[in-house]
């Protein structure tokens, strides 16, 4: 079972391209896309129900691929390590493992009880143009595998970029979700336009 978290604000096409590559590369029964309602390293500029709603729509009916929604079922900020602790205890036979960014292993020394993770799974990560990912010198000597997938030069920061501009995004989201991503932008708010993150 794989864990691939993230804000997705918006979802994008990258993240839909990752998901297929990882339910292949790692030879996943099920990948579960957990959306965080409450970032703890950034804020989000779409709301988070309108995030989950979007990488809803994005996956669906996609066979192996399941959004899980525990993570707004909690306070406070969206830690990884309290999710795989519930993954953990509620499928205590699966082998785990959570898929992270190689810019994500990179920082990974910031994030919650960090040291935890690899007892509560596996940990892959994402290569970067072919690169083997770097740990951070706090966290030498922290287990990972590195995974291939197709990486394209799209960010969720470049498709906020365009919609502030009133540059176009067809073809860098999929277009099952485009209308429903411009009209969130356009409902937030002139007094908005200016606070991206």
């Amino acid at each position: 079972m794989g864990v691939f978290g993230g804000t997705f604000d918006p979802p994008h096409l990258g993240h839909a391209i990752v998901a297929n590559d990882l339910v292949e590369q790692l030879d996943l029964d099920r990948l579960l896309v957990i959306p965080a309602p409450r970032p703890p390293h950034r804020s989000a500029v779409l709301s988070a129900e309108t995030r989950l709603s979007l990488i809803r729509k994005l996956f669906e009916g996609a066979s192996s691929i399941e959004v899980d929604e525990r993570e707004f079922e909690r306070a406070g900020p969206s830690f990884a390590v309290d999710t795989l602790d519930e993954l953990r205890r509620e499928y205590p036979e699966a082998d785990l493992t959570m898929v992270i960014g190689a810019d994500q292993l990179a920082a990974i020394d910031e994030w919650h009880d960090y040291r935890r993770l690899p007892e509560l799974a596996t940990i892959a990560v994402m290569r970067r143009d072919g690169e083997e990912p770097t740990l951070p010198d706090a966290a030498a000597g922290l287990r990972y595998i590195a995974v291939d997938v197709t990486r394209i030069d799209l960010a969720a920061s470049a498709i906020r970029d365009r919609l502030r501009t009133g540059r176009s995004i067809r073809f860098l989201v999929p277009e099952s979700i485009r209308t429903d991503i411009e009209r969130a932008w356009a409902a937030r708010g002139a007094d908005q336009m200016g606070t991206d993150a």
